[in-house]
């Protein structure tokens, strides 16, 4: 199946090259002259070697036929992180290297997608977004305002994030898993 380079996302696997690839970051330039464009780095599955690649929004890249499989990430262990299929409740451990810092978006009993090729699991597929709680921020001072100002925060799982200065530890937050950006508060 074809896509667009503007609607890969990170996680995603492309064949590109004659190799199978996992869209690591992607950046999207629109440079003053010229049409905009996504830069990607993307590291080999085959190989562990990176590249960085542009293309033009209307390129199409080939996204790797991979079987996808819902399960649930349970616990981590060592420098693997185990998750259940949900049907067979098999468990398989994933390395952290195979999670390309994605692992700071995982909290325990939450549902993934994970992809398999030839049976083999390539990584994970996380949901645009995920609510995460505050476990400590600085206090802002009062009378301290700064136009587009935040306080750096760190998350339950470990994530640092820029958060606004109303937001408290204790709070929870949404964050984009594409950028690990605050989103807004969330209220569950």
């Amino acid at each position: 199946m074809k896509i667009s380079a503007s609607d890969v996302r990170i996680g995603n696997l492309v064949e590109y090259q004659g190799k199978l690839w996992r869209v690591l970051k992607k950046a999207h330039v629109k440079p003053g002259k010229g049409g905009a464009f996504a830069q990607l780095e993307m590291k080999a599955i085959s190989d562990n070697t990176k590249l960085n690649e542009r293309f033009r929004s209307e390129d199409k890249l080939e996204k790797a036929h991979v079987e996808p499989r819902q399960m649930q990430y349970l616990y981590p262990e060592g420098s693997d992180f185990i998750f259940m299929d949900m049907e067979s409740f098999e468990q398989i451990p994933i390395g952290a290297d195979d999670l390309d810092g994605q692992s700071e978006f995982l909290l325990p009993n939450e549902e993934v997608q994970i992809n398999f090729y030839n049976d083999q699991p390539i990584g994970i597929e996380l949901p645009a977004s995920v609510v995460l709680e505050v476990t400590e921020t600085e206090t802002v001072v009062k009378g301290q305002t700064a136009a587009g100002s935040g306080k750096p925060a760190i998350v339950e799982t470990g994530l640092r994030v820029i958060v606004p200065p109303f937001v408290n530890a204790g709070d929870k937050i949404r964050v984009n898993t594409d950028t690990a950006e605050y989103m807004e508060r969330a209220d569950s």
